[in-house]
């Protein structure tokens, strides 16, 4: 028996060797912080606990019970909720529309805008937010001045609850546009010319093209670009952390943010840590819905 073991270790070694270092990385900074995330959750662990690990102690589902009974918890799932179902559709329609645009161009124009769309994806989140706190800025900003054009009174972009959340998506939306849409250029790219040629020898218009064709060849891309896009979403917090803090009135408070304020402000380890877990839980369980609905699709 030892002996065999030996002989498939030299076999296969050496691929071992290789995700090695890699497996290494993940198990001393994703799998063990994760279980010791989980030990926390079930504590009252706060500053004083973390001084002294004797004034930690096990609260059992304490802090899972209470999360749910917490206002401000339950606000920041329904308003993570609003921003998945609203963000992530316009995320994937509004990138898959400009690399179908972007596509067909050869020039060096069309390259050009390639870049112009993709620069917010790699630009600080706190220039951003500086620039678009200036556009929604209710006295002099940018949006309310060309409203004024149309005789249409000023808005309270981050000041009105609704309309808050609203601008933040539309900021977060204009930012997510360019990765996605390299994604989607490059998924189209990979598309082979003569579907398109039989396509038109029968017949076929633009649109029936896009529809027929394109679209239903994107659908790997697409599931890409919605699964990275949904999770990404769910632990929204850059957004509203600069631009809102939350507010007005937690409005804008995501889970995120929520764990964040409960665990690096207020130092309530053991709270924010059972807080990620149930974040953890519904990206897993979203991610999974999203797996097995493709599935079902791929086998029909």
């Amino acid at each position: 028996m030892m002996r065999q073991l030996v002989k498939e270790w030299d076999k296969y070694k050496y691929p071992y060797m290789f995700i090695a270092p890699a497996v290494l990385l993940l198990t001393m900074f994703s799998i063990i912080p994760i279980f010791i995330a989980l030990v926390i959750s079930f504590t009252d662990m706060d500053l004083v606990g973390l001084a002294d690990f004797s004034n930690i102690n096990s609260v059992g589902l304490s802090n899972y019970i209470e999360l749910f009974k917490d206002p401000i918890f339950l606000k920041s799932i329904f308003n993570t909720s609003i921003y998945v179902v609203i963000g992530v559709p316009l995320v994937v329609i509004f990138s898959m529309a400009v690399a179908l645009l972007l596509n067909y161009g050869t020039s060096r124009l069309f390259t050009a805008f390639r870049v112009v769309y993709y620069m917010p994806s790699i630009t600080n989140i706190v220039a951003v937010a500086v620039v678009w706190g200036y556009l929604y800025n209710s006295r002099y900003g940018l949006f309310n001045y060309v409203l004024s054009w149309f005789g249409l009174p000023a808005q309270q972009w981050l000041q009105d609850p609704m309309l808050a959340k609203l601008s933040l998506i539309a900021m977060a939306v204009w930012k997510a546009l360019g990765l996605n849409m390299i994604i989607f250029l490059a998924a189209l790219q990979g598309i082979p010319r003569s579907y398109y040629e039989a396509a038109e020898i029968d017949g076929a218009t633009g649109w029936k093209k896009l529809v027929h064709i394109t679209v239903p060849l994107l659908s790997f891309a697409t599931f890409f670009v919605t699964i990275t896009t949904l999770i990404g979403w769910i632990q929204f917090f850059e957004e509203p952390l600069v631009m809102t803090k939350g507010g007005p009135l937690n409005a804008t408070m995501s889970m995120a943010l929520f764990i964040y304020n409960n665990g690096f402000k207020l130092s309530n380890f053991g709270y924010a840590a059972s807080g990620s877990f149930i974040l953890f839980i519904i990206i897993i369980l979203v991610t999974i819905v999203q797996f097995v609905m493709k599935k079902k699709e791929v086998e029909y």
